[in-house]
Parts: C-alpha cells; sequence; structure tokens
C-alpha cells in the first residue's frame, strides 16, 4: 500500500477536526447544562492545557501533539465567542439604559 505525502496530512487534519469539533461540543453542553460552568473556569482549564503543551521534555508524540493542539484552539474559540457575547450583551444594556 502507498500512501503519500498528502494522505500522511489528511489524516492530521481529520484528527484535528474531530477533536476541535468533540472539544468544542462539550464545552458548548456543559455550558447549556451547567449553571455553575463559568468563562472562568473555561479559562482556567485552558491554561491549564498551555502547561500541558509546554511539558514535553519526554515527548508526547504527533498523534498527541495534534490532539492537545485542538484542544487548546477548541478552548481558545470558545472562550473568545463567549467573551464576544459578553461585550455585546454589555454593550445592548448602555444602549437601552437612558
Amino acid at each position: 500500500m502507498h500512501t503519500s505525502d498528502h494522505g500522511a496530512t489528511d489524516w492530521r487534519d481529520e484528527k484535528h477536526d474531530e477533536v476541535f469539533g468533540s472539544t468544542l461540543t462539550g464545552l458548548e453542553r456543559r455550558r447549556e447544562s451547567d449553571p455553575s460552568f463559568r468563562l472562568a473556569d473555561a479559562e482556567g482549564t485552558l491554561a491549564h492545557l498551555y502547561v500541558q503543551d509546554g511539558n514535553d521534555q519526554g515527548g508526547r508524540g504527533e498523534l498527541q501533539d495534534i490532539v492537545l493542539g485542538a484542544m487548546i484552539a477548541a478552548h481558545e474559540h470558545f472562550i473568545a465567542e463567549w467573551k464576544r457575547e459578553l461585550a455585546a450583551a454589555s454593550s445592548e444594556q448602555e444602549q437601552q439604559c437612558p
């Protein structure tokens, strides 16, 4: 069986997209179902993921690097969207106040 470099890139992209999507879905579901889940909780998890990303002395391997990168990207996206929602809601409240 012949595998091209393009095929090797495809599995990496597929894995990244899979993990990004499932992580983002999990975060969104948690936000909807857990009233105690706050923006600070998501930011704390992201901070932990950054530390984990930096702790690679033993070498995680390519797959784990992809998984961790996708989890970080999903958290960054989720947090940015939440902050945009908060800013929009704040702006809307300011416009309604006389």
